[in-house]
């Protein structure tokens, strides 16, 4: 280990003051610098030590020596200094010039690293220093010195690390990469092996290429050694760290070639997928091969140890499966692992433009330590094909490297040249030997390159011509490699083309295989989770009954544990108000708030045996202040109510960083993994999940259309009119009835607490999982009218349609359809009126629609003149669009503001004027 870590950001001349000091007085100077003149004082040498004394001794007898004149022994002294300086050089910039780029000359970076630069000369070279220690060359020659450092830093592997600031991990890594010079030393049967990969990459991407010309397949070509290093990955953390599982996200750039050469996926699905056949099961649309997922089990090829691999299925926004898989990872590491994040290890495989390009990257690595999201440290690599798309990585990005938006955590991050096997292969295996260290992130960012365009019926060089030039005249890594091994004599000259000659043989096998299958099969992912769990394709299935109710008993005992803080804490008068205003709501039985009846339905079901995990920005408290699931004493100790119950599950309210898109994408792993827990989240504002929209369009929307894969994360969305604003009122309604299909998922938009508490129950009783998507009120949260009873929780059911209870059939001639917080506004008017003659009919569920259950109810009214759809939104917005297409046998009129660009006004005195205005022209 490097004991003087602590110099590491030195400048020369604080090092000579401080050594000066410590000749005039070694009590002086702090016991850190202390230590390093003692230990590292050159004293070992004897007659050097012997000066040192001399001149220590004439400083401390004579006050007149001057202490800025160095004396004998500080010409040596500085030059020590000076070495150490340019080994710290290395450390900080050695990574600028190093060979890790196979097509292009590098950038040219200065200062350079040169003896000059650092007081040093070529005189210099044959004297012996001590500094040498540091990097493990006690008694070296400055010429030693300098050609380890090459060796450690300027190689195929350029490492980046000096910004951390932990010494603890600044050692290690040293010690680390001073181990054979950070350099590889496999074994003769290592090497064959790595060979026996890039053989399996190279060729399988060649075959491709010649069988389907023209076929996209985003090919990994210029990257092949991805291959061989997933795989060292793999059995390393197998053999070495006993990781039992990996969680692996990636985009298009190689994924056939994971699915094959590391998932085993079968080359025969493969090829049949390129034949274009239908699903066997038809009511999926399916996906394009390079966005499906696999789960399967790896065996180690060095022991009889088994490994869980999932690879997320990805749709082409790439950065998205970051989230996805995180919240995969935190899932089964709490339920499957006890906790244990060094049993599981999720891996992230990255594009060099999409890494530095997008938002999402951020918003999950700034998850990397928080305690709601963190799963033990991520292993990022990075296909680095040194273009995006067409775009010149130059103008890609303004930062030196694609990946230091890993430094924003103080990941190290390793830069390799994909040409070389071993390097990359040894480079993995620093990356899960930190991992499983520390439990932080990890950067590997391979150079390589791009053989074709984008995908391969692009022309690359329309935009890139000296680049592919250069490219179309490069050796591919497995012919590098094999060069090598012929070199060191460990294989012959036919070793290649036997193993070309076998793999072709086999490739051609399943080639024919392929031809003979009819139909081609969507296999699900993660399909173990979600044992017992039915698909439900028909909508008919959505509205099967569900039994939601709940004994007096059970809610009694639920509302004490919520009602009761405990006596020995001391809380703020608020949060006793609010407590004990619980308890005595329950106690009265009939006044039950929505912050109540929310949580009485996750108690419910925690003692059914469901977790309840909700995240988001405020949710502890919730946003409006209803909730309050985590209260905290005085002294900011934070308590858990409902976790009294003791029922074996848990509840678990994380509040969230400032991220939508991110959280929203870890939450939908997370109810991917764990079927069982009931997964939420939760909008500050409705308005604000628009953020997150590629998730709800290309994941809870699409996925089990895609790929067949069921999902019953919960939304929370407040929305509401009240004057707020244009970002602070709607939820957009429309953008989520647009997603509607298929049985998809559910839309609801609730009146009562009561409801509420039976949908979110239905939700985790069903067999089957959906998106839940609810818009949840704000102005209601504390509307006296909106209230439920204990009878209304123990005994009804989820009401997709609430009839008007106090219409009189014969006298209605309007019947009024409404949803959400809107009813409340149009029943103060009808009160106010006496409106006999208009039904406010509530739509509950707003999809799937239970168009029976309405239409049996406006039939009812007989004598009915008028039916209104009426909204607060704009006619724009909200449902209006999405009812009437759904019930276009209903002559339906609209009643609603008029079509606007943004969802709500800025004034309240506006907002009041156009909301009035339609409140009176229904209750006339």
């Amino acid at each position: 280990m490097d004991r003087y870590s602590f110099l590491n950001a030195v400048h020369p001349e604080v090092l000579e003051t401080q050594y000066e000091k410590y000749l005039q007085s070694p009590d002086s100077v702090e016991p850190s610098w202390r230590a390093f003149f003692q230990g590292f004082d050159f004293g070992r040498d004897e007659s050097y030590g012997e000066e040192l004394f001399e001149a220590q001794t004439a400083v401390a007898s004579n006050s007149n020596v001057s202490t800025s004149q160095p004396v004998s022994t500080n010409t040596q002294v500085n030059k020590e200094f000076k070495v150490i300086n340019l080994i710290n050089d290395y450390r900080k910039r050695g990574h600028l010039f190093t060979k890790t780029n196979p097509v292009r000359e590098r950038r040219d970076y200065n200062p350079k690293i040169t003896l000059q630069n650092h007081g040093l000369s070529e005189a210099d070279l044959n004297d012996t220093f001590k500094a040498g220690e540091i990097i493990g060359l006690p008694n070296a020659t400055l010429k030693e010195i300098i050609a380890q450092l090459k060796s450690i830093y300027c190689e195929s592997i350029g490492v980046e690390y000096m910004y951390i600031r932990d010494p603890e991990k600044v050692e290690w890594i040293q010690s680390w990469i001073n181990r054979n010079s950070n350099k590889p030393n496999f074994s003769v049967d290592q090497k064959k092996h790595i060979l026996h990969k890039l053989n399996q990459a190279v060729s399988f991407e060649n075959y491709l290429h010649t069988k389907f010309v023209g076929q996209k397949r985003f090919s990994l070509e210029g990257g092949e050694t991805l291959i061989p290093a997933l795989d060292s990955l793999i059995e390393h953390a197998t053999n070495q760290h006993h990781v039992e599982e990996f969680v692996v996200g990636m985009a298009h750039r190689g994924r056939l070639n994971v699915l094959t050469n590391i998932f085993g996926k079968t080359y025969e699905q493969i090829f049949s997928e390129f034949q274009g056949k239908e699903l066997e099961e038809s009511v999926f649309s399916g996906d394009v091969k390079y966005h499906l997922g696999s789960t399967t089990f790896a065996k180690s090829s060095h022991s009889d140890k088994q490994v869980k691999i999932n690879l997320a299925p990805n749709p082409s926004h790439l950065e998205t499966v970051d989230a996805v898989v995180e919240g995969i990872a935190r899932a089964k590491v709490d339920l499957d692992y006890d906790g244990d994040y060094n049993k599981l290890v999720p891996v992230l495989i990255h594009g060099d433009a999409a890494v530095a390009g997008q938002g999402i990257v951020y918003e999950v690595i700034q998850m990397m330590k928080l305690r709601g999201y963190k799963t033990g440290g991520t292993i990022h690599i990075v296909i680095n094909n040194q273009i995006g798309f067409t775009t010149n990585y130059l103008d890609a990005r303004s930062s030196t490297y694609c990946t230091d938006v890993g430094k924003v955590t103080l990941s190290p991050v390793l830069h390799v040249n994909a040409d070389d096997a071993e390097a990359v292969v040894h480079a993995l295996q620093f990356a899960i030997d930190y991992r499983m260290r520390f439990g932080r992130d990890v950067f590997i960012d391979l150079l390589g390159y791009r053989k074709y365009g984008h995908n391969e019926g692009d022309e690359p060089r329309f935009t890139q011509p000296k680049l592919y030039k250069a490219i179309s005249k490069h050796p591919n890594p497995r012919q590098i490699y094999n060069d090598k091994l012929k070199q060191e004599g460990i294989i012959g000259d036919d070793v290649l083309k036997e193993m070309e000659k076998q793999f072709k043989e086999l490739l051609d096998k399943d080639f024919d295989a392929s031809k003979a299958r009819e139909k081609n099969q969507l296999e699900p992912f993660m399909e173990d989770e979600w044992e017992g769990y039915e698909l439900m394709l028909e909508e008919k299935g959505m509205f099967e009954p569900v039994d939601t109710t709940v004994s007096k008993e059970t809610l009694t005992e639920i509302a004490k544990v919520l009602g009761e803080l405990p006596s020995d804490k001391k809380f703020i008068r608020k949060i006793e108000k609010i407590i004990n205003g619980r308890k005595k709501a329950f106690e009265e039985g009939t006044n039950l708030d929505w912050g109540l009846a929310e949580m009485l339905a996750y108690g419910t079901l925690m003692k059914e045996g469901h977790n309840v995990r909700i995240s988001g920005e405020d949710v502890q408290r919730g946003t409006f202040s209803h909730r309050h699931a985590v209260v905290k004493t005085e002294e900011a100790e934070e308590i858990t109510l409902i976790n009294q119950l003791n029922t074996g599950a848990k509840f678990e309210a994380y509040n969230s960083h400032l991220s939508e898109y991110g959280v929203v994408g870890f939450d939908y792993g997370y109810a991917l993994a764990a079927p069982n827990t009931m997964t939420i989240w939760e909008a500050q504002f409705g308005d604000f999940s628009n953020g997150a929209q590629i998730m709800f369009d290309q994941y809870m929307s699409a996925a089990e259309d895609k790929w067949k894969m069921q999902n019953g994360l919960v939304l929370l969305l407040p929305h509401g009119y009240e004057g707020q604003g244009a970002e602070h009122s709607s939820a957009r309604i429309e953008r989520y009835l647009q997603l509607c299909a298929s049985s998809n998922m559910t839309v609801a938009n609730c009146t009562t607490p009561g409801n509420h508490f039976h949908l979110l129950r239905r939700q985790m009783k069903r067999n089957f999982r959906k998106p839940l998507v609810v818009f949840t009120p704000k102005s209601l949260l504390r509307h006296p009218r909106c209230v439920s009873t204990i009878d209304d929780l123990a005994n009804g059911s989820f009401q997709e349609v609430i009839d008007d209870q106090t219409a009189k059939a014969a006298k209605v001639k309007k019947v009024v359809l409404v949803s959400g917080k809107f009813y409340y506004d149009l029943l103060a008017k009808k009160e106010e009126k006496k409106a006999e003659h208009i039904a406010l009919v509530r739509v509950e569920q707003l999809y799937p629609l239970a168009k029976t259950e309405i239409n049996k109810i406006i039939s009812k009214y007989t004598n009915a003149i008028e039916i209104i759809w009426a909204q607060e939104e704009p006619e724009n917005m909200g449902a209006w669009s999405y009812i009437l297409r759904q019930l276009r046998e209903i002559p339906f009129q609209v009643a609603c503001p008029p079509e606007s660009a943004a969802t709500a006004a800025g004034s309240a005195t506006r907002h009041a004027k156009f909301h009035n205005a339609v409140i009176d022209k229904i209750i006339d």
